[in-house]
């Protein structure tokens, strides 16, 4: 089993994580942007639609027939919820940073127009809290199967000082309503203070899969199969970026462990 951790030191411009088809991952490019105020980055979307998720700082993006002249407003990803700018195929663009920023840049390929460019601002999204005990942290999600994506599922995760996220452990490897969907998973994570770290474990029950990754800031982890829970170091506040992608359905439907799945 390759290593699925990825390391990044973000420089300016685009930097990239991993490309289509590494990592088993079949529906999902994934990179972040960093730019320095003033500065602009031209780029297309080809035959992907794009959505960029705003981690901190504010931008302008332009492109044919439409322009958003201030998108943004959080500091960084523990100060609020994102602006998601959403791009369909075929789409060329102009981003400026108004301030320092950075965002994440998730593709995907596509084989239909999808919904025209927009801005998901903050009270579009969804938001609550998941689990009980020392496993309850907060979601927020910003595309769902609602939204004219063609494989995009996206949100974020906020875990709490030394809590576990992702548990019980679950699955979405399969395409099997109403159990269990197929859909891969890309996790990008930055911690407060920015020294911290946590654990991500990566697994199948048969063994075929068993792997456990110390996560810092800007780590990635590139999810194609398997259970996969995780855990922040106590004193840390642990945030994760997951962009799921899915062939033929999207949506929060997982296999949970069996072995754990008793634990509600």
């Amino acid at each position: 089993m390759p290593n699925l951790l990825i390391h990044l030191d973000p420089q300016q411009g685009y930097n990239n994580v991993f490309q289509l088809g590494e990592y088993q991952m079949k529906l999902t490019r994934f990179g972040i942007v960093r730019l320095a105020k003033g500065s602009s980055l031209e780029a297309d979307t080809g035959e992907m639609e794009a959505a960029l998720v705003i981690l901190g700082g504010k931008l302008s993006i332009k492109g044919n027939n439409f322009a958003f002249d201030e998108v943004g407003k959080r500091r960084n990803v523990f100060d609020g919820t994102p602006h998601t700018i959403y791009l369909p195929r075929r789409t060329s663009y102009t981003v400026t940073a108004l301030t320092d920023v950075d965002y994440a840049l998730n593709e995907s390929p596509v084989s239909r127009d999808t919904a025209r460019p927009c801005v998901i601002a903050p009270e579009q999204t969804r938001s609550f809290a998941i689990g009980r005990d020392n496993f309850t942290r907060a979601a927020t999600v910003m595309i769902d199967e609602k939204f004219d994506s063609e494989h995009f599922y996206i949100g974020e995760g906020m875990i709490p000082s030394g809590n576990w996220s992702g548990y019980p452990p679950h699955r979405h490897d399969f395409d099997n309503l109403p159990d269990e969907i197929d859909m891969e998973e890309t996790y990008f994570y930055r911690f407060d203070p920015a020294g911290g770290f946590g654990i991500q474990k990566v697994y199948q029950p048969d063994g075929s899969i068993d792997e456990t990754y110390t996560v810092k800031n800007n780590d990635t982890v590139a999810i194609a199969k398997g259970f996969h829970p995780l855990c922040g170091a106590p004193g840390y506040r642990m945030y994760y970026l997951w962009t799921m992608t899915g062939k033929n359905n999207r949506g929060l439907i997982s296999l949970k462990d069996p072995a754990h799945s008793w634990v509600k």
